[in-house]
């Protein structure tokens, strides 16, 4: 297996990673964090998909995906802080990198290791400053499937990332902790 992470600009694969098997279903896309509350509780059904579609004809893209090959199997959403609703603990223009997913059948095998490897490259080749995530603080225990999408704390840890701040997140019933690396 060789793994390639590339800028999300193609929407048909970051379609293959999030889109829903519906198409009229409301699920997050990745948008829940990218967009004001508001208008992420307006866009249902194919409406989403179709804002995210739009997101990909931009620069940058909104994100990153790992191939195996031609096939799209993992994403991770990372874009600039200012453009998320998530809080600032200072002024420096960081990127933040919120979500990880990858595609059952491909689990354990190291892909949301070469995400964040690829959401921090794809920072640093933007000019970020430093990258910050917010994952799991999984405390050693066994984190629920489902809910790793914010990534676990020890993985951002072999990225080189250090814990920045506690927030008061809890997801999972895990505490979330703000993790950064500075890019400078």
């Amino acid at each position: 297996m060789t793994i390639e992470v590339r800028p999300a600009a193609a929407f048909a694969d970051v379609r293959t990673v999030l889109g829903p098997k519906s198409p009229g279903a409301t699920v997050c896309w990745c948008l829940s964090h990218r967009i004001p509350a508001k208008l992420d509780r307006t866009l249902r059904g194919p409406a989403r998909g179709e804002y995210v579609a739009e997101l990909c004809r931009t620069s940058p893209p909104p994100g990153v995906l790992a191939y195996d090959g031609d096939e799209p199997v993992g994403w991770a959403a990372v874009a600039p802080r200012a453009a998320t609703s998530y809080a600032h603990i200072d002024d420096l223009p960081v990127w933040s990198l919120w979500c990880i997913r990858v595609r059952p059948g491909h689990r354990g095998q190291g892909l949301s290791h070469a995400l964040i490897g690829g959401a921090v490259d794809f920072a640093r080749a933007q000019g970020a400053p430093a990258i910050e995530a917010y994952p799991l603080d999984g405390g050693g225990g066994r984190v629920d499937t489902t809910m790793a999408y914010a990534g676990i704390r020890a993985n951002f840890e072999r990225a080189g990332f250090v814990h920045a701040a506690d927030t008061t997140s809890v997801l999972a019933g895990r505490p979330r902790v703000l993790m950064r690396l500075d890019l400078r």
